[in-house]
Order: C-alpha cells, then structure tokens, then sequence
C-alpha cells in the first residue's frame, strides 16, 4: 500500500503543478488582455484540457486518503464490521468505475492520436491530455481493488498514525 500512496502523492503533485500552470496561462491571458489588447489564444481550450488533466491525476489521492463523499445515514447505527464491508464494497465498485473509464480513456487516446485530433482554436493535440489523464484512472482503479480487498488501514492503527504524521510535515 505505501508504494500507491507514493504514486498517489506523485500524482496529486503533478496535479498541483497543472493548476499551476493553469492560473499562470490565465493570468498571462488577462494581463495581455488588459495591458495590450491581446489575449492568448485558446486560452479557454487549453484551461479545459488542464482542468480535466488535474482533476484525474488528484483521484488517486483522494481514494487512498478516503478523501470521497460518503452517504453513511443509513449506516450510522451498523456494526463497525458492517460498515467496513460495505466500505470495502464501495470501494470495489469504484475500482470497477475506474477501470472502465481508464480501458474508455485509453481508447479515446488511441482515437486521438490515429486522427490527429486537436482542439478547435489552437489544435492542441488531444491526446497529451488523455496520456495524463489514462495512468491516475488506472492508478485509482488499483488502489480502490486493493482497499477492497485488503482493507483501508492493513498496517493497523499504527500504520495510520504514522502516515498522518508523515501528511503533517
């Protein structure tokens, strides 16, 4: 589990620095805009590509912290063994969502480069974003199968209080 963790932090660095570079190019854009007259152009296309970029390379993070939304009003008052199978059946079912939208993605990539798709204003080519995009689907699918299959905490309560402290420094 630490070396997905470690490829999940990978991954949500990689995504700050997209965002980065996001507000940079939307901060050159208005500037130019504002100063000269000029913007650049397709700035919109390329926020979009990096938006969507950015938000796939932070899900792995966000499974392997159980940072998702979850409903528990109906199981508040279960069993804590009750509610861990179901957790673990949750994240199951999101192991299989990913790994079908990973195998979709691929694909769309693959489509992607064979045609030369590009965006409309500056024909930026699709499929660096589905390069991006393909291996943090991938990575959220493997982790959310190993959840479901070995747990949230397989350390035990050490293991997870030694990983919030690594998270605070």
């Amino acid at each position: 589990m630490r070396a997905l963790a470690l490829m999940a932090r990978l991954c949500a660095i990689l995504a700050g620095a997209v965002l980065v570079g996001i507000t940079g190019l939307t901060v050159s854009s208005v500037l130019g805009r504002s100063l000269f007259g000029t913007a650049i152009n397709g700035d919109f296309e390329l926020v979009g590509f990096a938006a969507g970029a950015a938000i796939a390379l932070f899900m792995p993070w966000c499974q392997i912290r159980r940072g998702n939304i979850i409903v528990d009003f109906f199981t508040t008052r279960a069993s804590p063994r009750s509610r861990e199978r179901l957790d673990r059946l949750g994240a199951l079912l999101l192991a299989l969502v990913m790994s079908l939208m990973t195998w979709r993605s691929a694909l769309g990539g693959l489509n992607a480069w064979n045609t030369g798709s590009g965006s409309m204003m500056m024909g930026f080519p699709e499929w660096i974003v589905y390069s991006m995009m393909v291996p943090a689907l991938g990575l959220t699918a493997v982790i959310g199968f190993a959840q479901a299959v070995i747990g949230f905490n397989p350390g035990g309560p050490d293991a997870l209080a030694q990983d919030q402290a690594e998270d605070r420094r």
